[in-house]
Formats: C-alpha cells, structure tokens, sequence
C-alpha cells in the first residue's frame, strides 16, 4: 500500500510540473496609456515576448487615482480601457489597477513577472521612490525599451504648438467657439487669420502655375533650341547670299556703265582732237590733211 502511495504521489509531482510548464507565464504591465499610440502597443508586444508562452495582463488606473497622482488624462478611464482591449497583444485587461503593485495584488492576479522599462518611476503617492520598486526587490521584474520619439507628452504637445489650426478646423466642421472653450475675439481673429492664409495659399499657387509653364517654355526652348538656331544660320546665310548676288550684280550693273560712259567721252574726245585739234596732241594738224588718192597735201 504504502508502494503504491508513493507512486501515486510521485505521478501527482510529475503531472504538477507538466502542468507548470505548460502553464502560460502571466505578465503584468500597467500604466495610463492615455492617448493609445505606436510607443504603448510597441512596449506591450515586447512583453508579450518576453516569454514563448506568455499570458499578457495589462492594468489601467482609472481617472481618480491618474488626476491625483499624474494630472489630468485626454482620454477617460473607459475609453483607455477600450483601447486596450483592441491591443493585438493584450490578452486581459484589469481596470481601476493600483498605482503601486503589492504582493497581495500578485497573488491575487497570480502574475508571475511585471514588464515596464527600467527607469525609476516616481511614486507620487509616497510609499517610495520608485513605483517598482517592491517588484524589483523580489526579482519579478522584466525590463522593457521605450520607443524614442513617440509619447502621450509628444502627442499632446504637438496638438498645443498648433492649437488655432485646430481651433479653425473644428470651427469649419460645426462645433461652437463654446464647445471649443474660445472667447468671441479670437474666434474672429482666428477666422481673419485663416482668410489671409487661404489668401497666401492662392497666390502660392498661381505662383506655382506660372513658374510650371515657365518651365515648360523653357524646356521646349531647350528641346529645339538647335533646330531654331540652325534656322537663323540657314536665314542668315541665304539672305548674306541673295544680298551679294544683288550687290554682285549692281556693281557689274555700274561698272558696264561707267565703262559705257567713259568709252562714249573717249570717242568724242578722239574726233575732236583728229578735227580741232593744235597739233601737240596725236590729232592732225588743223590746217591740212591726207588724201590717200592724190597722196598730195591740200591746205585750208
């Protein structure tokens, strides 16, 4: 009997431990997560593999605890909650979870690691300088990284750099400068200075356009540029041409002339030396001439 007791306890230990390992490591990662983004589902997933087979529990302290301890929340505590819930790595999601982590509260959820990143956390409640503090101390931390860049503070800061664009925004969608907490002047500065931007935008734009079709002019001016210029070349060198054939010609034109003109005083020059000529010159002389048929000389 007692053999068979002992077997029996022994199969007992051994179905324990198949149980155990097999069992899903329960991560527990908390935080507001107000304003879900990019960096919360990062940090979760990292938790969520921290282990092959891993049970992710994500706490969320609702608006009390966050407003007096952190200050105040975008989101509500429902609407994080939700947020969550969607959260592909999150397998439960504890509500109105405390703002430090005790052992009862390990015990109750039987979380067997907590997963945040390593920098101090401040206890703003008190009870110490770091909210993890207890959970590192009894080696049931697991570090996580922060995603650089990306934070609920970054998020809303961005929306407080350009606060009158939203203001605008939603005043063009409906809501009321009331809904929106804005005095009645600066709903109407807010509407001036948005018609000047619009203004600005326009005449950018025209800007744009005529710089376009510049550029398209250009560049046709660019693509036949060498046609264009061997045209001239080709003009150039036919009017050159046709302007020298008409010089060459009326200077032939005036020479003829000239030479016709000159041939014509020469004539006239010749009959008038061989009749009225003094005798210095190569004319006969004035008083005589030769009759080739007598071969006599006859005076005047």
């Amino acid at each position: 009997m007692e053999e068979d007791k002992a077997k029996k306890s022994s199969r007992l230990v051994e179905a324990a431990k198949e149980e155990e390992e097999e069992r899903p490591v329960r991560v527990y990662a908390d935080g507001i997560y107000d304003l879900f983004h990019f960096g919360h589902a990062r940090s979760l997933e990292q938790a969520k593999k921290l282990f092959p087979n891993t049970y992710l529990v994500v706490g969320c302290c609702n608006d009390e605890v966050t407003h007096k301890y952190k200050g105040k929340t975008v989101m509500t505590d429902q609407e994080r909650y939700e947020s969550l819930r969607h959260c592909r790595w999150v397998d439960e999601v504890i509500p109105d979870a405390p703002w430090v982590i005790t052992q009862e509260f390990l015990d109750k959820h039987r979380i067997d690691y907590v997963a945040h990143d390593s920098l101090p956390y401040a206890d703003a409640s008190g009870a110490g300088k770091d909210v993890y503090e207890f959970v590192k101390s009894v080696g049931r931390f697991k570090e996580t990284k922060r995603t650089d860049g990306i934070s609920t503070s970054d998020v809303i800061m961005r929306i407080v750099k350009d606060y009158n664009e939203y203001v605008m925004r939603n005043l063009a969608r409906g809501y009321t400068r009331k809904d929106l907490g804005v005095s009645y002047v600066k709903e109407k500065r807010l509407r001036v200075n948005m018609g000047f931007k619009k203004l600005r935008e326009k005449v950018k734009k025209q800007q744009e356009i005529v710089g376009e079709k510049i550029q398209v002019v250009a560049k046709t001016a660019c693509v036949h540029r060498n046609e264009w210029v061997e045209n001239a070349d080709r003009l150039v060198a036919g009017f050159l041409e046709m302007f020298e054939e008409r010089c060459h010609k009326m200077g032939t034109t005036i020479r003829e002339r000239i030479q016709e003109k000159l041939t014509k005083q020469k004539l006239i020059g010749l009959i008038y030396d061989r009749y009225y000529g003094d005798g210095d010159g190569d004319g006969d002389s004035d008083q005589y001439y030769y009759d080739d048929d007598t071969e006599e000389e006859y005076s005047d």
